[in-house]
């Protein structure tokens, strides 16, 4: 049985990338792989407790001080030293640096007998899943260009995040693969029973209802997302699924723009997928992305959104056959948008959420990007074999 470890900072929290290692976790699993979900620090929450539930290991490295702590450095190479997993799969910064300088570690203890890639812990395969198309700060730059020889391959989940990591030098393009997030069509599709329960414990009636879903920072731009609400036709009203920093933050600007009686803070939703299916339309209003699980998933549930045109978004929309695009960190031009969708007739909506859920079904499902995964993890082991390989009949050809 083959052994995929999925390397995450935390599943303490959960957004679209956590959401996305949960989902590749449990279809790997559903497929006969053995899995095991490593994070950095935390317990993993109920999360954790989810997949112990689905037959999946999760291993916390008990990291306190981030990156800095040698103690999880340790059990981390101790862990691949006697599991020696197939695939070493690492999702965002903190968990690409912790797998990147463990191969390192690993070929320096080998006393410099080999530097390819391939033969740092013999048969296992080192990939990087970057989520977003934001570079960072110089240092994470310059970390990723001077290690990205170490990763056997690493993907983007976007055209969008792609290439903005090549232009930065950060990736080489011979190991670049784009990869899109998956999402589960079965699971996330439209129910109207679920719509009218949740609209009735609301106290809603036919009002228009939408749905802003993610972490409460400042990627998100909430406070235009706020903006915009005011210039919206009442009597709409707007409910926003996530935690975060700034939710006091939020909550203030709400009662100062005089919107807070159309406005409501879920904080931490373990279950958005209802939401999906009880409102009218769902709002992203990001400053940039990399391939939203929110609108894919929104668009599962045959939910159209109207969203900032930021890359990675525009992927995830067909502007005006799947939901519309309006410009980033503009409120004015979000209302618009947002007003223009409200108004269109209810059969055109309904035509425009059909469509959203058939590009989710066709572009973005879950079987479709498991598929790729186990295919990239083939082809990476087979070059990781042949590697170790040549490196063994070179060892025994010096040494006769």
């Amino acid at each position: 049985m083959s052994h995929a470890a999925l390397v995450i900072p935390t599943l303490d929290r959960l957004g679209g990338a956590e959401r996305q290692v949960m989902l590749q976790a449990r279809g790997l699993r559903r497929r006969g792989w053995r899995v095991t979900v490593v994070t950095l620090s935390g317990t993993g929450g109920a999360a954790a407790l989810e997949l112990q539930d689905a037959g999946i290991a999760f291993l916390s490295l008990r990291m306190r001080k981030g990156l800095a702590d040698p103690r999880g450095w340790i059990r981390f190479n101790r862990w691949l030293g006697r599991e020696r997993p197939d695939v070493v799969h690492a999702h965002l910064p903190h968990a690409a640096w912790l797998v990147r300088w463990s191969r390192l570690c690993a070929a320096m203890t080998a006393v410099f007998a080999t530097w390819l890639p391939g033969t740092v812990f013999p048969g296992t395969v080192f990939i990087d899943t970057l989520h977003s198309s934001s570079i960072g700060p110089l240092v994470r730059r310059l970390g990723y260009r001077f290690t990205r020889w170490l990763p056997d391959r690493v993907t983007a989940v976007s055209r969008a995040v792609a290439e903005s990591h090549l232009r930065a030098g950060m990736v080489s393009p011979e190991r670049l693969t784009v990869l899109p997030n998956g999402v589960d069509v079965e699971q996330c599709r439209p129910d109207v029973a679920v719509r009218s329960a949740v609209r009735r414990e609301f106290g809603m009636g036919d009002e228009f209802l939408w749905l802003a879903a993610g972490r409460l920072e400042p990627v998100k731009d909430y406070p235009t997302l706020l903006r915009a609400m005011t210039a919206v036709p009442c009597p709409a009203r707007l409910v926003i699924a996530g935690s975060g920093p700034l939710m006091g933050d939020l909550a203030q600007l709400s009662a100062r723009l005089g919107i807070e009686h159309r406005v409501r803070f879920l904080g931490f939703e373990t279950n958005v997928k209802r939401w999906m299916q009880a409102a009218d339309g769902f709002v992203l209003s990001s400053l940039w992305e990399g391939l939203p699980m929110a609108v894919l998933e929104a668009a599962a549930c045959a939910l159209p959104a109207v969203a900032t045109n930021v890359p990675g978004t525009g992927e995830a929309i067909m502007d005006g056959e799947t939901g519309l695009l309006a410009p980033a960190a503009d409120a004015s031009a979000l209302a618009r948008s947002m007003t223009a969708f409200m108004q269109l007739p209810i059969g055109k909506r309904a035509a425009m959420g059909a469509r959203a859920r058939q590009h989710a079904t066709e572009q973005f499902s879950l079987a479709a990007s498991l598929d790729r995964w186990e295919k990239l993890y083939g082809e990476l082991s087979s070059r990781s074999c042949l590697l170790k390989r040549e490196a063994c009949t070179r060892q025994s050809a010096s040494s006769s």
